[in-house]
């Protein structure tokens, strides 16, 4: 297709869309666009939306949902300019979160304690720049979860256009501020932010969920200001972040790690479990660390070491539990959340 390009720092910027990219699987798109691309599309209201998509490399239902939303408007205008941000196409070319030696593409945008001054945070702050610059109409970041998870948003903002937008793709809304470094953090009180939390990747069906929210935030004249929903929005606080000491080996279901977790463990996610829960075995005197939204470790409020047995102290809700150990070191184990009773 026509069009220009130019090159911002690490990033392309481009006014079209890219031969190949509307049928190319995440694996080949790197042979489509060679690094991270900022593809910016007129539309018929000029305040643009801004989606992120692949920020995490193995994450690809982005890809499909945009795939399905610009292919059934090739012939007509978008209803309102779109700016689409592809991530980490490296990482994506191996079916990876991110590479060995890469920083995690979610964890520095402007508001990061690490890495700020790398040349990937640049690229980073470039782009939130320029985003806030054309007084985005929101901001969407389309990511997958490796556990089981039911479909989510993520805002680090109770405003009423953060809650409506997020009401758009589901009845769940967590509420998080304590990863300074996203690109929904990066964009509160800036731009109306969410992250739509897709389920597990490779899904049809998580794609068109991530394509039909997508499409109808591109439709609308104005954000809705209270959540626009059948059944009252789920409301959930993030209590903290749980990551295993890197010292510490660790199986699901191996009784020669240091800390053998639950095999099964995903499957608590979104429940509330209550408290004495067993969630694995360990002799290490303190294998986890559960850091809160201040940046402290309270991982003794929540867990005891009984005989062995990692148990629970109090009641919480999980998300996003994995029980891959690659995205455990590179990321984290999980989250732990309580529910709010209002907004």
């Amino acid at each position: 297709m026509s069009g220009t390009s130019e090159s911002f720092a690490m990033l392309t910027i481009r006014d079209s869309l890219p031969n190949g990219l509307l049928d190319c699987r995440a694996s080949q798109i790197g042979d489509v666009l060679g690094g991270p691309t900022l593809i910016e599309l007129g539309g018929q209201r000029e305040a643009p939306l801004f989606v992120s998509i692949l920020i995490h490399g193995n994450e690809d239902v982005g890809l499909g949902a945009i795939q399905r939303v610009l292919k059934a408007r090739l012939e007509q205008a978008l209803p309102r300019s779109l700016m689409l941000f592809i991530g980490n196409v490296a990482a994506a070319a191996q079916g990876q979160r991110r590479l060995d030696g890469q920083p995690d593409y979610n964890r520095i945008w402007p508001g990061a304690v690490d890495d700020h001054e790398t040349p990937d945070a640049q690229m980073m702050a470039q782009l939130h720049d320029r985003v806030v610059a054309r007084r985005a109409f929101a901001a969407i970041d389309l990511h997958n979860n490796t556990g089981r998870n039911p479909h989510y948003s993520v805002v680090c903002s109770k405003s009423p256009s953060a809650i409506g937008l997020a009401s758009l793709f589901t009845d769940r809304a967590v509420l998080f501020r304590g990863l300074p470094g996203t690109q929904t953090a990066s964009f509160s009180n800036l731009v109306p932010a969410m992250t739509a939390e897709c389920g597990k990747p490779r899904s049809a069906e998580n794609e068109r969920a991530a394509a039909a929210f997508v499409n109808r935030v591109l439709e609308l004249d104005h954000l809705p200001t209270e959540p626009e929903l059948r059944e009252p929005l789920q409301l959930f606080h993030t209590l903290g972040v749980v990551r295993v000491r890197p010292e510490i080996t660790l199986g699901f279901g191996d009784a020669g790690a240091e800390l053998n977790l639950d095999p099964h463990l995903d499957r608590l996610n979104f429940m509330q479990v209550l408290p004495d829960r067993v969630l694995g075995h360990t002799q290490h005197p303190a294998p986890i660390e559960v850091i809160d939204e201040d940046g402290h470790d309270v991982a003794e409020s929540f867990f005891s070491l009984t005989n062995g047995e990692l148990r629970l102290r109090r009641e919480v809700t999980p998300a996003m539990f994995t029980v891959d150990e690659r995205i455990v070191r590179q990321d984290c184990l999980g989250y732990l959340m309580e529910t709010l009773d209002h907004l």
